[in-house]
């Protein structure tokens, strides 16, 4: 028994004979003996403060930062620099939630934060609305497809196969238990291959979902797979999987024909902190505004004739609407809003133009250096934003290792001889120099 659990053993034996079992040991007989675990947990004694602290440095140690390491890893998860005015304001008494708010009205800071938040990624995706928040960008995806399936009845949903894997999976794993037919439409040369999105595209297609950069870091021709989708005319939908720094250089997706746009927003002042908690954002047109998953927060006027902020438009969600709700999402990222919302607003414009400039002009002075050596090749030749992929005349996986030992993380493995290689702002023209020159002294 667990001394600190409250319940006496006559509390439990009274809890068990209501529910009609004999012991503790009958509420587990459904998990197989073969995956039971038959030891105790290898759990060690209590330890005092200074204790617990010596033990946590010495394994937080063994990680290798981003402070440590020059950093070319992304596909999805992207080092950018935080200012520090994110993380003041951020974990101020007012704001320190993750959670979303049940008795909004009281809650006006957040609300009015969260209003921020929506009316900023509206301006960057050039969608009509947006809510406050998803889990990531894989669960954004998803709730997309879904968006786009109750607004047309459509089951087909077609997803290009330079799409991030993750969320494929996501999206595939979502569709499969909701009655959607999912399918990939193939690529050519590192974009989406359009003869093969024409020869699928038929009445019976929901949603086309494409990304922007792909995630091979090639700016797909996203207007190419508008005009395609408004000559067969049927109700499907555009979705498309954005990157929002790259929105601040990239044309908005709303202007070329997008339905729907959503996807990650770590980097949008979120740290890379072992996979989350990371910002899944999504907006789009307002033909879609009562589909919108999850909350929205509105503006007002109230008795008085001031400002106010509400959530609004919860006819859709699952205490009002029950089984008939448009998705079972009730909440969003608070707090991750909140400091993309600072991020954001500090930032500016012209601060995002600044960070993508970099991203893009520093991304492409590596792939030109790299592509100089020998035993190393672009895979494509494509137009690109901060990521690219490299393909090397040794074993990619020894040669991150490898790399790894001289200090860089030196982007994701995506076959035995090709690396994702990404560049951000925080990285200097010495940094990547340095880089090439120990790749080419093991090439």
């Amino acid at each position: 028994m667990h001394p600190f659990l409250p319940h006496t053993k006559e509390d439990i034996s009274s809890m068990l004979a209501t529910i009609g079992v004999s012991s503790l040991e009958d509420l587990f007989k459904d998990i197989p003996d073969e995956i039971r675990l038959k030891d105790e947990l290898n759990i060690t004694s209590s330890m005092s403060e200074m204790e617990i602290r010596k033990l946590l440095t010495s394994l937080s140690d063994k990680n290798l930062t981003t402070e440590q390491a020059v950093n070319f890893m992304g596909g999805g998860a992207y080092d950018h620099y935080i200012p520090a005015i994110i993380k003041h304001l951020a974990l101020r008494q007012e704001f320190f939630t993750a959670y979303t708010p049940y008795q909004p009205e009281i809650s006006q800071g957040t609300l009015q934060a969260i209003f921020e938040y929506q009316s900023m990624i509206c301006e960057l995706t050039g969608m009509d609305v947006s809510n406050a928040s998803l889990y990531d960008g894989g669960t954004a995806l998803a709730e997309a497809v879904f968006m786009a399936n109750h607004g047309n009845k459509k089951e087909l949903v077609l997803v290009s196969e330079t799409v991030n894997p993750e969320y494929r999976q996501v999206i595939e794993t979502y569709a499969k238990y909701n009655g959607l037919t999912y399918q990939e439409i193939k690529s050519i040369d590192g974009q989406t291959d359009l003869e093969d999105l024409k020869s699928k595209y038929n009445g019976d297609v929901s949603s086309v979902l494409i990304q922007v950069p792909n995630y091979f870091g090639i700016v797909e021709d996203g207007v190419a797979v508008r005009n395609l989708m408004d000559q067969i005319k049927t109700k499907a939908q555009l979705i498309i999987a954005a990157n929002p720094i790259s929105l601040a250089l990239l044309e908005a997706p709303g202007n070329y024909g997008a339905d729907i746009v959503a996807g990650e927003g770590q980097s949008l002042g979120a740290p890379l902190q072992f996979g989350g908690p990371y910002l899944g954002f999504i907006a789009a047109k307002k033909d879609h505004m009562r589909r919108m998953p999850g909350r929205i927060v509105g503006e007002t006027l109230d008795l008085d004739g001031k400002r106010a902020y509400v959530l609004t438009l919860q006819a859709r969600e699952q205490h009002i609407r029950r089984e008939k709700a448009m998705s079972n999402i009730t909440s969003n990222q608070g707090l991750i809003a909140l400091m993309a919302t600072i991020y954001m607003a500090t930032m500016g414009k012209e601060g995002l133009k600044e960070v993508a400039g970099q991203c893009l002009s520093k991304a492409h002075y590596l792939a030109k250096k790299l592509s100089e050596l020998n035993g190393v090749s672009l895979s494509y030749d494509k137009a690109f934003f901060h990521e690219f992929v490299v393909k090397t005349e040794v074993n990619a996986t020894s040669l991150h290792q490898v790399m790894e030992e001289k200090g860089f993380l030196s982007g994701i493995v995506i076959s035995d001889h090709e690396l994702l290689l990404c560049v951000t702002e925080k990285i200097s023209k010495d940094q990547m120099d340095t880089f090439v020159k120990e790749l080419e002294g093991i090439l």
